[in-house]
């Protein structure tokens, strides 16, 4: 069996298939020369000095041990073979296998044509120390380009180490097609309680760069380095540092030719299953069910569902795991559990839009159907569990 991707979700399709059984060949082709690592630090913790590299492990080395998995880490995949049972690899090398777990993720989404240096995405170990790098010369002039939670969380970060900070939404209001506008609203608020500039209802038409010196040994002139940030409304904002957090791209290209249905992600049925029972997707890159999640709960919950199916042959099992993310900001936790709908009524539990935190729940005909917290994880928790207890038909506990 081959796992294609190396990250939380690819990592924990490697523990599933052993957990369940499979005790053949298990070769897992890592594209970043990391062994698993946890992505969410990156843009919190990591970024700010508070967390180290060694944190962000997702195994051991006792684990890995147990795992007797080929790690062909550093390379990306560039095909796959499906009558000839092979994942093709950048490097020339082959990997034949009997079953794949497509697991390649997704990239964050750049901006159009070529931009100056000093701008820059946050995905990776490798684009954070890059981020890291930059934001650790003295305090600047940082643009996050995208109010969603990974520019939010980059803009506290930032804020938190001292750098003046301007979010930049084209939206008219960030998160209100997920969460309703008014809740939105009270989530947008927290940039302005910790210092940060929100502006909202605009986008970028150009990005200004300072001119690069000639550098004499090379003979020509270097790459231009950002210096502003021209808005669609015509405002000019100065930045010495400019983030890009505008959503991510699903890693499919490779799949060109295999026959595979691709189409903003791997598609697959609600077991993760894709058109060919011997080839399943979990994580990021998988659109199973119509649905593409980048969220941790799907990325560790999809693997075991995925590997029962692909070692029956056959999907025998389907999932469909309560939607849960959450995210850190400004010192607060924002947690969301749930399918909201248009037509959901707002009902506040627990504080107000106005204070420090509340809890928000969502309700149609009597029933809940999602809940937003910020700053109250303890009720968030009870009313999480009583969605995953209403899914699955039981009583609460």
């Amino acid at each position: 069996m081959t796992v294609v991707g190396a990250s939380l979700a690819g990592l924990y399709a490697a523990r599933e298939l052993r957990a369940q059984g499979f005790d053949g060949r298990l070769v897992v082709v890592g594209e970043e020369p990391h062994a698993p690592y946890d992505r969410p630090p990156l843009s919190k913790g990591f970024l700010t000095g508070g967390a180290g590299e060694e944190t962000l492990a997702l195994g051991d080395a006792e684990e890995t041990d147990e795992l007797a998995a080929e790690w062909l880490l550093g390379v990306r995949a560039r095909g796959l073979d499906v009558r000839g049972r092979t994942v093709l690899l950048d490097d020339g090398r082959t990997v034949p296998t009997d079953g794949v777990v497509i697991a390649t993720g997704a990239r964050a989404r750049r901006l159009p044509g070529a931009v100056p240096a000093g701008v820059h995405t946050l995905r990776t170990l490798e684009e954070a120390r890059d981020l890291r790098g930059a934001l650790t010369a003295g305090p600047c002039h940082v643009v996050v380009i995208g109010g969603g939670f990974i520019g939010a969380e980059t803009a506290s970060s930032c804020a938190a180490l001292g750098h003046d900070v301007t979010v930049v939404e084209a939206a008219p209001l960030p998160l209100a097609g997920h969460l309703g506008e008014r809740l939105a609203a009270a989530c947008a608020a927290l940039h302005d309680r910790g210092g940060v500039r929100l502006l909202t209802g605009t986008g970028v038409r150009e990005l200004h760069g300072r001119r690069a010196s000639v550098t004499p040994a090379a003979g020509h002139r270097g790459r231009d380095t950002v210096a502003a940030v021209e808005l669609s409304d015509g405002r000019v904002l100065p930045a010495d540092v400019v983030v890009v957090g505008i959503g991510a791209v699903p890693n499919t290209e490779w799949l060109a030719g295999s026959d595979l249905a691709v189409d903003d992600g791997v598609l697959c049925d609600d077991g993760c299953v894709t058109r060919l029972p011997q080839v399943v997707a979990v994580g990021d890159v998988a659109r199973a069910g119509g649905v593409r999640s980048e969220h941790w709960t799907s990325a560790t919950q999809q693997p075991a569902v995925a590997v029962r199916n692909l070692l029956a042959g056959a999907t025998v099992d389907t999932t469909r795991p309560v939607p849960y993310f959450w995210s850190d900001q400004y010192g607060t936790r924002i947690q969301f559990a749930g399918r909201r709908g248009d037509g959901d009524t707002v009902r506040i539990t627990d504080g107000a839009l106005d204070e420090d935190g509340f809890l928000a729940v969502f309700e149609r005909a009597g029933r809940t159907t999602a809940a937003l917290a910020v700053g109250r994880s303890r009720p968030f928790t009870r009313v999480r569990r009583e969605l995953l207890s209403a899914q699955r038909g039981l009583a609460p506990v």
